[in-house]
């Protein structure tokens, strides 16, 4: 509604209707205020959540028994590759590359052009395998649906044709499997099983070898040779020839152990921090941290401090992990590395799941505050965010009942103005007709 401002009363009302509407609004600022104080504690809460959330993970990786036996795998020529899975252990080899694996090929010894017949009397050829599965493919006669009968992928023949164009408009036919190994040979006949193109040269399939020493030969169809010891795969590259020579190593990685320990201390050092600079009753130049005397986070702190500990109370300080004065944690790194050296297994179990190690105590605390649906932190989360939501509801109320006492008091100030208008005007009146009166 629209005030008409001031034309009898010569009052300002509008700027009073906004002056009393601020006085009216005070206690909406209030809450609008909390809102924003709420939505910043709530904010600080998610974000260290996230720390949790992002510590829990490498806690419960470090954890798995898997994680204590990294393996550093070498090869002294690039020719012959090694590999690890998860059950190598660390040993040596040294190997002599005997034979690389290679397809079976024919080459055809006539010369035609693409369109020429080449199957004989019949458009149909035999297929041999070397396992004696024979296999009639039908052609149209021509070098070019020969090739195109051995290709293609419905006659599954498992070989690979190509025509060899060796003077102007003259080829030669050229057929390999397309594995290798000496168990891919086969042959390629007219359907009569008489010799097709003039006969053809057979460059024999081969398996790959590695002479390993003491009389041990390890043999594949393929250049690649699995589980040579358990876990180890060695390769051979497009590189390899007869005669390389390769000394081959698995190592345990003791330096990724203690990078992967000192990253989870480091993290849990840094969750620590932000836990004191948040419950911090004095906080930076005297001010309270956003989430001082906080219980949830106070519980967590010492949860996450009291799991350094196992439940006999042994110390981890002979592996380099200690509690300060400060009460973050130190790594010692020498001595973690040390001590896994001696002791590979015995260090795992005081980390894993299979001794309720240290990893594995401070993943069940993180994951406890953490868990999506029923951390500690993540209920006190939800329940802020309902508290939000009903603040921003009663704000949302104070909206309507703000217009709703604008509006009455623009009618208020309205009618003030309307009868003062009267007034004047009846005042007006009254003194014209005094005014006659006394020139009568």
């Amino acid at each position: 509604m629209a005030t008409i401002s001031g034309l009898a009363s010569g009052l300002d009302t509008s700027t009073i209707i906004n002056q009393l509407m601020q006085l009216e609004a005070v206690p909406q600022d209030r809450l609008k205020t909390r809102v924003s104080t709420e939505k910043s504690v709530l904010t600080t809460l998610q974000n260290l959540n996230a720390k949790v959330a992002a510590l829990a993970t490498k806690a419960a990786d470090l954890a798995k028994p898997a994680a204590w036996s990294p393996l550093t795998a070498t090869s002294s020529n690039a020719a012959v590759t090694i590999t690890t899975g998860p059950t190598a252990s660390p040993g040596s080899l040294s190997a002599t590359v005997t034979s690389v694996a290679r397809s079976h090929q024919l080459g055809y010894a006539e010369q035609h052009a693409l369109g020429d017949q080449v199957t004989g009397a019949s458009t149909d050829v035999l297929l041999e395998r070397f396992d004696g599965s024979p296999q009639t493919l039908a052609t149209d006669g021509t070098l070019t649906g020969l090739v195109a009968a051995i290709n293609d992928p419905a006659n599954a023949t498992g070989l690979r044709a190509s025509a060899i164009q060796v003077s102007e408009g003259r080829y030669q036919l050229l057929v390999e499997s397309t594995a290798t190994g000496a168990a891919q040979d086969f042959a390629l006949t007219a359907a009569d099983g008489s010799p097709l193109l003039g006969g053809a040269t057979v460059r024999p399939g081969a398996d790959a070898t590695l002479d390993l020493g003491a009389g041990i030969r390890v043999t594949s169809g393929t250049n690649t040779f699995t589980d040579v010891m358990p876990g180890i795969t060695l390769a051979l590259g497009a590189g390899a020839k007869v005669g390389d020579v390769a000394a081959l190593g698995v190592t345990r990685d003791t330096g990724a152990v203690t990078a992967k320990v000192k990253d989870l201390v480091d993290s849990i050092n840094a969750v620590l921090a932000d836990i004191d600079v948040q419950t911090s009753t004095k906080g930076i130049l005297g001010k309270p941290g956003a989430l001082a005397g906080d219980a949830t986070l106070r519980n967590l702190r010492s949860a996450l401090v009291d799991a350094v500990y196992p439940a006999d109370n042994t110390s981890m300080a002979s592996l380099g992990i200690q509690v300060n004065r400060n009460g973050r944690l130190e790594l010692d790194s020498t001595k973690l590395t040390q001590a896994y050296a001696a002791d590979p297994v015995g260090v795992a179990e005081r980390f894993s799941t299979d001794g309720d190690g240290f990893a594995a105590r401070m993943a069940t605390v993180t994951k406890g505050a953490s868990d999506r649906a029923t951390g500690s932190l993540t209920l006190v989360i939800t329940g802020r965010e309902t508290g939000v939501g009903r603040l921003e509801d009663s704000i949302e109320d104070w909206d309507n009942r703000l217009a709703l006492r604008r509006s009455n008091l623009e009618r208020q100030y309205t009618a003030l103005e309307t009868a003062l208008s009267q007034m004047s005007s009846q005042s007006s009146w009254l003194s014209s007709q005094l005014s006659s009166l006394s020139s009568s």
